[in-house]
């Protein structure tokens, strides 16, 4: 019988004593698909003749083990490295899914003028002019546009946003 052949026969076997491991399913998986690469990386040692089951058991032990010992490090390690410098972008793109939607609430009068200066970087004459208004009117609804995104954007912090806020995550 071929190494491949024998290697798929031991797979469900293998998921789960990973499985037992971990108690993860998730990372039961990826220590699998870890042993079977390291399994196929060093096929060369293995001999052929042999009983394939334990020497497949043994690289997955191995590196479970290995795996261990790198998460006891980094935890161990945790407390005296810096805080990140990169910020929290998954908050970041929250916040802005969350403008665009309040974005998308307001009418087109008031959207219009704030899209021109905020995303175009358009000065106040140009967006009046691109709008074909007068510049003390593309002003008016520039004012209430951002007033009225503000008032949106109060109601959404004080309801999604506030929880973090209270939990310091923010």
């Amino acid at each position: 019988m071929s190494l491949k052949a024998e290697v798929t026969l031991h797979t469900t076997s293998l998921r789960r004593y990973a499985l037992v491991l971990t108690r993860d399913p998730t990372a039961a998986d990826d220590l699998v698909q870890e042993t079977l690469l390291k399994a196929i990386d060093k096929a060369d040692t293995w001999q052929p003749g042999t009983n394939l089951r334990p020497w497949l058991f043994r690289i997955m032990h191995n590196t479970h083990i290995s795996d261990l010992r790198r998460a006891k490090t980094r935890s161990d390690a945790a407390p005296d490295l810096p805080e990140p410098v990169v910020p929290d972008h998954q908050h970041t793109q929250l916040e802005l899914k969350q403008v665009l939607q309040a974005l998308d609430q307001l009418p087109e009068a008031q959207r219009k003028p704030i899209i021109l200066i905020a995303l175009r970087e358009m000065s106040y004459v140009e967006a009046a002019r691109s709008l074909d208004v007068p510049l003390g009117t593309f002003m008016s609804r520039l004012g209430r546009g951002r007033e009225a995104l503000r008032r949106i954007m109060s109601g959404v912090t004080a309801g999604k946003l506030a929880v973090l806020n209270r939990k310091g995550n923010i």
